[in-house]
């Protein structure tokens, strides 16, 4: 085909596509927001009724509708606040903002009804999760401490490594392959306390996103999941504070004006105390966090906006002052808004992200410091075309830095020689493209592609392997050992060592088989180009991150999905059933006996291998009435594959798929709420998972008077199931209309029939009977908690 004609068939097909424009159309946009703070609201639903055609806000409260020229009645409605309904004679582009009322306070007359959350029917949009703050604050949890992350592990595909430990998996996917962003920097490690609880405070956050597929294309770097939460900008009409106070911890938040309807800040703030009744015992054993949240939001005028945002939490655990372990993520971002014009919307971001990791050790007197830094720029913009056509576009640059470790002696009299393990960068950019595109009113698509970009950079120095194969075979022993090297090259600074592209397309369709009944299916493909070293199902302070270079490849996925939706009852009830199968290239797998810990050359005892997952998901809501809750119950199977290179070589297991150690075969979640009347609230709610998969010996022999073990096939086996019920009660006293004091107590029993989950089982040879036994592991029984909350 000639470059004319090519022309030519692209000028008709966009012609074709803008079609719709050439009508007269007029847009109305503008921000809806809380009528009592000011605060800008997220997923807001605008419609107008007459034609149906709608929008949402965006993360800034921003909303553009184009609609040919004539009167409409304007539909606005959001989780947890009164629906309103407004009469706009549209002759004209017009700016006009809303503000919505929660829906326990009384509006006048445009009072239509209480938002119920629903199933998005004809959106295409799949495999998003979302929880207001008040479904989570209403959820009982250990200890007290409302849990962000906890409350994910109700949601449908979403499960942890076990009980008190950190992190959350996705649709069996790694820990490591979910991207958390808060205010669009990155969280490195999401849990406070080893996994006890996350590193989000609740009364900073604003809303929060997870996407498990169909993952719009502005999203890139990991391969299961999108967590993307926003914090709260701050109250700009008056002063308020609020807080609580726990067994264990307590948090405080103050929000105000810096001019009043203009400009807001929010400083929150927490911290545990239970190490100070320790030293009251005598105890020099002490494990406590703290977390600061800050931001300043600012309006320059009605077409800017300037956001400061930051987070700073460290975790301090001790043992007697000789063993003193220091972690935490450090997060800055500067957001600039500009309005091009009421149909494009632009926000630059300027982000930085620190995770940090220190060991000191006493007794041996040495000092160990680790971490990753990111420096990201990005600018996106969203483009609302038409009534039929969004696109959303933009890129983005990060340069990263790897501290493997430094070690210093911690005093004079130490043996400890100072040593900086070799530092890693790499620079990561990509740019993408998006379209939300209505071709018909049942049927609207969203499809993009997004190119990324990987450099490997010096200054390092790397081993040199014969047939560049870091890793060998002792046919002799049947074992894969670490390979000897037989040089080494050097790089300079910013010299590229190793470099990779690739592109990810993504689609998502939904078809509306009438008003409450949709089908949609999604396709993405996603690159994740850094790795967690770890040797633990669950993410630790001690783990370390890598980048991608000749021997530990990017990990590719691709994701197919497919699911109905429906809301019946009149919205009083919501059902979604979603299928997915996703395939993983070169996942990474560890040999046998692999020493990851300060390890140099960590290709050394890495083998590439691939993954699959699959399963079905189902989610029932009952969404209104004085009991509200969900059912959410996933089947599912999760199973990796380590190859050999050669014919003669066995890979692990044998070459065989084996269950990952994020494999839960049932996963069932029941949440349910309340309200008895004004004064008291109840939850409860109640988990079941399968066992997570592990190796056990299933026999033993001796040896020249040693007994081995024998163990069986990998993650053959499993723990016990792992269950528990959770209860809570909130009391809201009666308040005097004239007080502005408000509070409430929680009271909460996690694991009230006090299940022994087993955390981990392990074997030993009985001293008295000579016999071998099992021995199991469990971190919480019953735990009792009360809360005190407040606010002025």
């Amino acid at each position: 085909m000639s470059l004319n004609k090519i022309i030519l068939t692209l000028l008709m097909t966009l012609g074709i596509l803008f079609s719709s424009t050439a009508q007269e159309k007029f847009t109305i946009s503008g921000t809806i927001s809380d009528q009592n703070s000011n605060e800008t609201l997220y997923g807001v639903n605008i419609i107008a009724t007459e034609t149906k055609t709608g929008s949402t806000t965006n993360e800034y409260g921003f909303y553009s509708i184009s609609l040919p020229k004539g009167t409409y009645l304007i539909q606005i409605s959001y989780v947890g606040y009164q629906t309103i309904e407004e009469t706009i004679v549209l002759d004209k582009n017009i700016r006009k903002n809303f503000s919505l009322f929660e829906s326990s306070q009384q509006l006048k007359e445009v009072v239509v009804s209480d938002r119920k959350v629903k199933a998005e029917i004809r959106k295409p949009e799949m495999s998003v999760n979302k929880l207001s703050i008040q479904e989570i604050k209403e959820m009982p949890v250990i200890l007290g401490e409302v849990d962000i992350v906890k409350s994910l592990l109700t949601l449908p595909g979403v499960t942890n490594a076990g009980e008190g430990q950190s992190g959350f998996n996705v649709r069996g996917g790694g820990a490591d392959q979910n991207l958390i962003l808060l205010d669009e920097a990155t969280i490195y490690n999401s849990s406070h306390l080893f996994g006890l609880f996350s590193v989000f405070n609740p009364d900073a956050i604003k809303d929060l996103k997870l996407y498990k597929g169909g993952i719009p294309a502005r999203y890139g770097g990991r391969l299961s999941s999108v967590l993307d939460i926003y914090q709260k900008e701050g109250n700009s009409k008056e002063f308020h504070m609020n807080g609580g106070i726990g067994l264990i911890s307590s948090r405080l938040m103050a929000e105000g004006p810096i001019v009043k309807d203009r400009g807001s800040y929010l400083v929150a703030g927490r911290g545990s105390y239970a190490h100070l009744f320790l030293k009251l015992t005598d105890n020099d054993n002490s494990a406590y966090f703290y977390d600061l949240n800050t931001k300043i939001s600012y309006k320059l005028n009605e077409n800017n906006n300037l956001y400061f945002s930051g987070y700073f939490g460290r975790d301090v655990f001790s043992l007697n002052e000789t063993f003193v372990n220091t972690y935490g993520n450090s997060v800055l971002n500067l957001r600039w808004n500009h309005l091009f014009s009421d149909k494009l919307f632009s926000n630059m971001s300027f982000i930085y992200s620190d995770y940090y990791y220190g060991l000191e050790l006493d007794f041996v007197g040495f000092l160990w410091n680790s971490g990753i830094k990111n420096y990201n720029f990005r600018y996106d913009f969203k483009h609302y075309l038409s009534d039929k056509l969004k696109l959303t576009y933009g890129a983005n640059a990060i340069y990263y830095s790897f501290n493997p470790g430094k070690i210093e002696p911690s005093r004079s009299d130490s043996g400890i020689n100072a040593d900086q393990l070799d530092k890693k960068y790499a620079f990561e950019s990509a740019f993408y493209i998006d379209a939300e595109h209505q071709l018909t009113e049942k049927l609207t698509v969203s499809y993009g592609v997004r190119y990324s970009n990987f450099l490997r950079l010096g200054e390092q120095t790397l081993n040199v392997y014969e047939n560049n194969q870091p890793v060998t075979f002792n046919s002799a022993f049947q074992i894969y050992e670490s390979a000897e090297p037989i040089g080494t090259v050097s790089y300079g600074k910013n010299e590229t060592i190793a470099q990779f592209d690739n592109f990810e397309p993504r689609l998502s369709v939904a078809y509306a088989l009438n008003d409450n009944q949709s089908v949609k299916a999604s396709y993405n493909r996603m690159s994740q180009y850094l790795h967690l070293i770890s040797n633990t199902q669950s993410p630790t302070p001690l783990d370390v991150w890598a980048p991608s270079d000749q021997f530990l490849k990017p990990q590719l996925l691709d994701q197919y999905a497919i699911g109905y939706f429906q809301n019946f009852k009149d919205d009083n009830y919501s059902l979604e059933i979603e299928s997915y199968y996703k395939t993983i290239k070169d996942r990474v797998d560890y040999i046998d006996g692999a020493n990851l810990i300060a390890n140099e050359a960590i290709e050394r005892v890495v083998l590439n291998g691939r993954g699959r997952a699959y399963g079905i998901e189902f989610l029932l809501r009952k969404n209104s009435g004085r009991i509200t809750g969900w059912l959410a119950y996933t089947l599912a199977r999760t199973e990796q594959q380590v190859a050999g290179r050669t014919p003669d070589e066995p890979g692990i297991n044998n070459g065989n798929w084996y269950k990952t150690g994020f494999d839960k075969l049932h996963d069932l979640s029941v949440v349910g709420n309340y309200k008895l009347n004004e004064k008291w609230r109840f939850g409860a709610t109640f988990a079941f998972q399968t066992g997570q998969p592990v190796t056990y010996p299933n026999g033993q022999y001796e040896y020249l008077g040693i007994t081995i073990p024998n163990f069986s096939s990998r993650n053959d086996s499993r723990l016990p199931a792992y269950h528990h019920l959770d209860l809570a009660a909130t009391l809201t006293p009666s308040k005097n209309k004239d007080r502005k004091w408000f509070a409430e107590w929680v009271f909460g029993i996690y694991n009230v029939y006090n299940r022994q989950n087993a955390a981990s089982i392990t074997f030993r040879q009985n001293d008295e009977t000579a016999k071998n036994e099992a021995i199991r592991l469990s971190i919480f029984g019953i735990v009792p908690s009360v809360t005190y909350n407040f606010k002025f």
